[in-house]
């Protein structure tokens, strides 16, 4: 079975399209490392918050993406544009439409 890695993160004020943007910049190469799904999204109320939706392959295909030069690259530029409020839960995907 799939697994699902979902979380969300808040930014700092007026830094969320930034962030987005470099959330968004690495997809092409996910799905050669296992990835099914990749979705970015924001809150309409919220303006600082960001949620990620991720299934993979296996949690060993996710925690090797985290590994890739690219994936630590991106992590480092959106880091100082968080605030550190991070919330994440972690699924085994039995399935459903697209997976």
């Amino acid at each position: 079975m799939a697994y699902g890695y979902f979380n969300s993160m808040r930014t700092s004020p007026g830094h969320r399209d930034e962030v987005v943007a470099i959330l968004l910049e690495g997809v092409d190469g996910l799905r050669a490392a296992g990835c099914r799904l990749y979705a970015v999204g924001v809150a309409e109320d919220d303006p600082d918050l960001i949620r990620v939706s991720e299934i993979w392959d296996s949690k060993e295909h996710h925690d090797r993406s985290l590994q890739l030069p690219e994936t630590k690259a991106a992590i480092a530029r959106a880091m100082p544009l968080l605030t550190g409020e991070f919330a994440s839960q972690e699924m085994t995907v039995v399935g459903g439409l697209g997976v």
